[in-house]
């Protein structure tokens, strides 16, 4: 068996270009714009906030490999779940293929909290 470190780091590479993916596929279907264009003009501040955002995987993804247990078990189980709080309320409004990819992603973050939860070092 893989030692679970390995395990959520993968997963976490998962949610990364899941959540990519949806980028792109959003940029070339022109729904970005659409949703850009509702929300007015961003600030600096939230362009540093979804920077913040979107940088979340991949420092898990290396935290996942690095910290200590069992700060690391904590941090993947309260990092999931607060990206699922994040992704679930707004999932109706995303266009049908970014659902799919953010119920994919979202089955990262279960699959992410079940294994930080049942390590036992």
């Amino acid at each position: 068996m893989l030692d679970t470190r390995i395990i959520l780091s993968a997963l976490w590479a998962a949610t990364m270009f899941n959540n990519l993916y949806g980028d792109v596929l959003m940029i070339f279907s022109g729904d970005a714009e659409k949703i850009f264009a509702k929300q007015g003009q961003f600030t600096q501040v939230m362009w540093v906030g979804i920077a913040i955002l979107m940088a979340t995987p991949v420092v898990m993804f290396v935290l996942s490999l690095t910290l200590q247990y069992p700060m690391i078990r904590w941090a993947n189980i309260i990092v999931a779940l607060f990206w699922i709080a994040l992704n679930l309320p707004t999932l109706n409004a995303y266009p049908l293929f970014n659902k799919l990819l953010l119920i994919m992603s979202m089955g990262f973050h279960v699959m992410i909290i079940w294994y930080a939860w049942k390590w036992v070092a």
